[in-house]
């Protein structure tokens, strides 16, 4: 596919333009945006294609798309916003903050382990149903119900959805207001910064629709309806991909292209951001205008055993076994955000990705609406993006 590019790249950044390119030439891009800064300001600020795949509404600077799990990374800034003034204690008991949470054995699970992936409450013991995953007080009482999957603290297992939905709650006991508007009123708003979770109805008009990956022999579908129904699993030894039929089977995700899912607070997987606005946010937070230095450093720091095999992760992507989860950041463990290892930031399912790396001054973003590869760096079209950027910076 052929793509018309909007935008702008700084001189030394052509690269970013010309690999952005391929993407829709070479990669199967519909519509997309990627932006880059460095040192606070933009050097890579592009879009272009498709918001849907009928082809009659063009991709523009500020359209918005759901980026799935990349959500997660502004969930977690929320979290290190509270840590960071006082008002949250990673090492506390999450009963501290949510006394209902300390049913079944969970009275002794640190916030900590919610923001680690290592709490062991991936999904309740009821399944749920996609229309239930608006209904918060619904999903997070049936989650405080729940005993946790595995021994808590014991490994680390993906919270897919969960995620949100726990360290949200956290967020909301504290500050008596919802995830979604905390990022707005304390983040987002302030910033400038195009990223919702809960988007409001106003905006609905430029959010563009994910299509399902391309058919091996047909066209891009829309993407609708959930998967159909995984096998019954009533452990995580019930076979191999046992995990990651539970996160499906217990919180399954439906039509995302739905107002009903745009305007619902899903933290985990429903945030609406472009490219630049998550690159704004990740410029903030790398700089050090969001947070202390202490907690930019704790944030990033490394939770289990030196690759240590993801319970979730390690079934469901390319790369395997290992995997490296900072407090509610994936890590630069394959060089994903480039070759900072101490960079840190977090993807979404299909492709979208945004980091931070501080000691370069560098942020970056992309989002598309194409789905593609995993939650990170597997998807080829970020990692040649990224892969340009530091050929850039380096001039």
């Amino acid at each position: 596919m052929t793509a018309h590019i909007h935008g702008t790249c700084a001189p030394g950044f052509e690269g970013v333009r010309e690999e952005f390119e391929r993407n829709f030439t070479e990669r199967g891009d519909l519509g997309a945006g990627v932006a880059a800064t460095v040192d606070g300001e933009f050097v890579v600020d592009l879009w272009g294609g498709d918001a849907d795949k009928t082809g009659t509404r063009a991709w523009e600077r500020d359209s918005l798309v759901n980026v799935y799990s990349t959500t997660k990374g502004m969930t977690a800034l929320c979290a290190h916003l509270l840590v960071d003034r006082g008002e949250l204690d990673l090492d506390a008991p999450v009963a501290r903050y949510w006394p209902e949470f300390a049913q079944e054995g969970k009275a002794d699970i640190p916030v900590r382990w919610l923001l680690s992936h290592r709490s062991g409450v991936i999904a309740p013991r009821e399944p749920m149903t996609s229309d239930d995953l608006y209904d918060w007080e619904k999903v997070c009482g049936a989650l405080a119900a729940a005993p946790p999957w595995w021994q808590p603290g014991s490994a680390q297992g993906y919270h897919a959805l969960s995620f949100g939905y726990l360290v949200g709650e956290v967020v909301r006991r504290i500050t008596g207001v919802s995830l979604g508007a905390f990022l707005r009123s304390e983040v987002t708003g302030p910033l400038g910064a195009d990223v919702f979770v809960g988007t409001p109805e106003s905006e609905h008009g430029r959010c563009a629709n994910m299509a399902r990956p391309i058919a091996p022999d047909g066209p891009r579908s829309a993407l609708g309806s959930a998967p159909p129904p995984a096998p019954p699993v009533t452990s995580i030894d019930d076979h191999p991909m046992a995990v990651v039929t539970l996160a499906l089977q217990y919180l399954p995700v439906g039509n995302v292209n739905t107002a009903a899912y745009r305007s619902a607070e899903i933290p985990a997987a429903n945030g609406h951001a472009s490219a630049r606005g998550l690159a704004t946010v990740y410029a903030a937070l790398g700089g050090g205008e969001l947070v202390s230095p202490g907690t930019l450093e704790r944030l990033r720091t490394r939770q289990g055993e030196p690759d240590e095999p993801d319970l979730v992760l390690a079934a469901g992507t390319a790369w395997g076994e290992k995997w490296d989860w900072g407090l509610g950041y994936m890590l630069n463990l394959y060089g994903q955000a480039g070759p900072n290892p101490r960079a840190f930031g977090h993807g979404g399912a299909g492709g979208s990705y945004a980091f931070a790396d501080p000691e370069n001054r560098v942020s970056f973003a992309y989002v598309m609406n194409q789905m593609g590869g995993g939650t990170s760096g597997e998807d080829l079209r970020s990692v040649h993006l990224v892969g340009a950027l530091y050929r850039g910076l380096k001039g």
